[in-house]
């Protein structure tokens, strides 16, 4: 009996220790643990804090008011919303523009990836990846300036080109079915080089003794691409695919108002455009929290499904 309440002691008592343990080894590398705190800190000031601010969607928000002093009216802004014709527009835009995005711009950064990665000269390999990177620092202002004048019908380099050929210059920026277009090709321009940073990282740590016995296999470089590089690298890619997919209506407002122009609002306008215009300017801010808080609602059901897919066909997944 006394063997018995021993054994049941000694277990017992070594979560307690364990947990000791780790008390200890915290406090013994204290300075290490205090290096998360700002970055801590800076999710709960900007990203925590704030979330008590949706409760505007369910008032009548005024500014003389604050949150305390306004009205609380509960769905009305939502059924407002679900109800407005207006507002399936600017989804409808929104979710083909993430769709464009999603299918040719995604798979950019993994091309560019795996050309660079047979580049065998360091100084080319090196100078090709500054020429890519390079778009990313520059503001969609700057950008915005050189796409338009790249398409200007006057002296756009585009039309140069077409006028060349015999054809008519085109009105590219005044076309609504060439927006989307234009929206989605400057996006690859500007952020496909970016990306091919986490894609290189990946393929560095890709075994080389696998290129070598598909080699002996007989298997050329393509065949590499696909039978060794792009599974040694899935996980990494449907992680991308996955956070590409929870931001599905996070377009960014930048882009798409340096771009937009009155000719072009039927195909052009998003959602983030639309909050700007209807809750900044137009002062409707439960409206426009409401829609955020629909983006919100609608984000987190993809990256959960997505997740789960991911997760029973593929074993990746975020967690």
């Amino acid at each position: 009996m006394s063997k018995g309440h021993d054994a049941n002691a000694a277990v017992s008592a070594r979560p307690a220790k364990q947990q000791a343990l780790k008390s200890s080894y915290v406090i013994k590398n204290w300075q290490i643990y205090s290096m998360i705190v700002p970055g801590l800190l800076f999710f709960v000031i900007f990203k925590y804090i704030p979330l008590a601010g949706s409760i505007i969607a369910f008032q009548n928000y005024t500014p003389f008011g604050g949150i305390l002093g306004s009205k609380f009216v509960g769905l009305e802004h939502f059924v407002r919303l679900f109800s407005y014709p207006e507002f399936y527009r600017v989804l409808r835009n929104t979710l083909l523009i993430s769709m464009y995005q999603l299918i040719f711009g995604f798979p950019a950064p993994l091309i560019l990836a795996l050309l660079l990665n047979e580049v065998r000269k360091v100084a080319m390999k090196r100078f090709m990846q500054t020429i890519l990177y390079v778009p990313h620092f520059l503001s969609w202002v700057i950008l915005g300036g050189m796409v338009m004048t790249l398409l200007s019908p006057d002296r756009g380099l585009v039309n140069h080109v077409l006028n060349s050929f015999g054809s008519d210059s085109v009105f590219f920026m005044q076309q609504p079915e060439y927006f989307r277009s234009i929206v989605v090709i400057s996006g690859v321009w500007k952020e496909a080089g970016w990306g091919t940073i986490v894609y290189l990282a990946a393929l560095t740590g890709v075994n080389p003794e696998l290129y070598e016995a598909a080699e002996v296999d007989g298997a050329g470089k393509l065949r590499q691409v696909f039978s060794v590089t792009i599974p040694a690298i899935m996980p990494t890619i449907m992680v991308l695919l996955l956070l590409k997919i929870g931001h599905m209506l996070d377009l960014g407002f930048e882009q798409i108002y340096v771009l937009l122009n009155p000719l072009v609002r039927e195909t052009g306008d998003i959602l983030d455009t639309y909050i700007y215009e209807v809750g900044l300017l137009g002062g409707q801010y439960s409206y426009t929290t409401a829609i955020g808080l629909f983006k919100s609602v609608v984000g987190l059901i993809l990256i959960l499904g997505a997740n789960a897919i991911s997760k029973k066909t593929t074993g990746d997944s975020i967690y």
